[in-house]
């Protein structure tokens, strides 16, 4: 009697579940998972099946994972955020000890497979950062507030950068800078935080180096001022982007299939399934393809937003 009297109960739980599910935000998600599958599938066609059943199974242990999340009570994550920023800056130390990958020390090697602890960091960083923040919500216009939250986000962005990898630790910062947004910061203290961002970048690209100290190497300045002039120079660090732009712009209105994708399929254009998917999607799939891509990616953000406008508290909103 009490297993059947329980089945009853579990079965109005799992019908909340699915009715509290934004339908649109789950198929915005299975869409890009579609996408990604199709152009993994033609940008390494002469890499056999390999990666489009790692990304495969990766969608599908994400699913899994987030079909368990939305049972659990979000609000008891709160009293981990030591736990979870510990584990954030520990992980992120111990990759630094790590042998170098490709110049980078980015990887945890485990049995069978890598860990890349900067990019776990990043969900750490959005729990207990959006924690620290809920506990001083009712000093969140005092300087000191906006101090501290920014100053926890930017220990991981340095010790990101010593990997380096310094588009995930501008990532950091940003987490930091749109949790100061949310809680309800005052504009003169994130107008302050723009201003300062913009003189660090000014110090680091202009002031540092004409003073003989040079902050990064030569690569990355150019890495980060290349997208300035993208063809001035095709065969130095701007090589990437400069295939880049060719791809997509060969591939017009509807794409040049997966045979005629010659910038991808011959291997002009580098990184295909990964850093230039898009590229890849762009040359094989057309305007078309990446307007279905850049639609879905709208939908999901707009989702994504009105969860964080309908939360009934702040922790959810973070």
């Amino acid at each position: 009697m009490t297993a059947i009297q329980v089945t009853h109960e579990q079965a109005p739980q799992r019908l909340r579940v699915l009715r509290r599910s934004d339908p649109l935000l789950f198929i915005s998600a299975l869409g890009l998972v579609a996408c990604s599958l199709v152009t993994l599938r033609t940008a390494t066609a002469g890499s056999g099946s390999y990666y489009v059943e790692r990304q495969g199974i990766y969608a599908a242990a994400g699913l899994l994972v987030a079909l368990l999340l939305s049972r659990i009570d979000y609000t008891r994550l709160r009293q981990f955020k030591y736990v979870f920023y510990g584990l954030m800056i520990v992980t992120n130390l111990i990759v630094l000890g790590m042998p170098a990958v490709q110049g980078g020390h980015r990887w945890i090697p485990l049995p069978g497979f890598q860990v890349q602890p900067s990019e776990f960091g990043k969900i750490l960083l959005i729990l207990s950062l959006s924690a620290f923040a809920v506990d001083r919500s009712q000093r969140v216009h005092e300087r000191s507030t906006t101090a501290r939250i920014m100053l926890l986000g930017l220990i991981p962005a340095l010790l990101v950068i010593v990997q380096p990898d310094i588009g995930t630790s501008i990532v950091y910062a940003a987490v930091a800078f749109v949790t100061l947004f949310i809680l309800g910061t005052s504009w003169k203290h994130l107008l302050a935080l723009v201003l300062l961002a913009l003189a660090a970048i000014a110090i680091v690209l202009v002031g540092a180096p004409a003073l003989g100290v040079h902050v990064l190497s030569p690569y990355q300045v150019q890495r980060l001022t290349g997208f300035l002039h993208p063809s001035q120079n095709p065969q130095s660090a701007t090589w990437n982007i400069h295939q880049s732009l060719i791809a997509v712009g060969s591939g017009g209105k509807l794409g040049r299939g997966s045979i005629g994708a010659t910038q991808t399929r011959l291997g002009y254009l580098p990184a295909p399934s990964t850093d230039f998917v898009f590229s890849a999607l762009g040359e094989t799939y057309g305007f078309v393809g990446g307007a279905v891509v850049l639609s879905l990616y709208a939908l999901l953000i707009w989702r994504g937003l009105r969860v964080v406008a309908l939360s009934k508290n702040l922790y959810g909103s973070l």
